[in-house]
């Protein structure tokens, strides 16, 4: 049995129908995507308005100290999502649950889509992270073949089989926030599905490791690749 099937495994132990689980969505990211384009970008704080509303930034950018003037140092990184599974991956949330962010005029069609962690290479220790909700869950391009289905609206997303969803390192919450981080030797870590609210054929796929070394105004990414955890 696979990794994949036994995270399927029903109640009382038993496997899991192979017919039902060959009918399921199955997300990998892509660690060249993200190896590719990863930078850090200083802003202040006055131009991240609409970011910290949706709560991207750390904590400290939510002090009483904060001013508008203040620089928040950004690890930013593009993300390509692929479904190579045998069918639709689907929003959570029914469409009457998805929730209007009026500064970024986009619905929120899941809690979380993505998960971003900054851990220390040495200890594992979570120095940063950051999170990004399924603002946009679209057909961005799809592999020969395969139509484009899925748009960012508010009647419909989703991403179909052999579609991937693209986002790139220069929009709002694409990043992990590392003003507070110290230069160093760093593993980000870059999580779909992670709370595997939706079901997949194989969930042993989703994450997407790389060696950072930030050396307090620039980065280096290397050994991108996809883990179990």
């Amino acid at each position: 049995m696979s990794a994949s099937q036994g995270r399927l495994l029903g109640a009382e132990g038993t496997r899991v129908n192979l017919r039902f689980l060959n009918s399921l969505p199955d997300l990998v990211p892509d660690p060249n995507y993200v190896q590719a384009s990863t930078y850090v970008q200083r802003a202040h704080l006055y131009s991240l308005r609409c970011a910290a509303e949706e709560k991207c930034l750390a904590s400290t950018a939510y002090t009483p100290e904060a001013t508008d003037y203040d620089v928040r140092v950004l690890l930013r990184f593009p993300q390509r999502v692929k479904n190579q599974g045998a069918a639709d991956f689907l929003p959570h949330r029914p469409r009457h649950a998805w929730e209007w962010h009026s500064c970024h005029q986009h619905y929120h069609s899941m809690d979380e889509f993505s998960h971003y962690d900054l851990l220390d290479a040495a200890t594992g220790k979570k120095v940063a992270e950051g999170h990004k909700a399924s603002f946009c869950l679209e057909d961005s391009t799809c592999d020969f073949g395969n139509l484009k289905r899925y748009a960012c609206t508010s009647h419909t997303q989703g991403l179909s089989p052999g579609c991937y969803d693209t986002y790139n390192a220069d929009i709002d919450c694409q990043w992990i926030d590392i003003t507070d981080v110290q230069p160093g030797n760093y593993v980000l870590k870059v999580h779909v599905n992670p709370k595997y609210i939706v079901l997949e054929s194989d969930f042993t796929n989703n994450v997407v490791r790389c060696n950072i070394h930030y050396t307090g105004r620039y980065v280096s990414t290397t050994n991108c690749k996809i883990v179990q955890s």
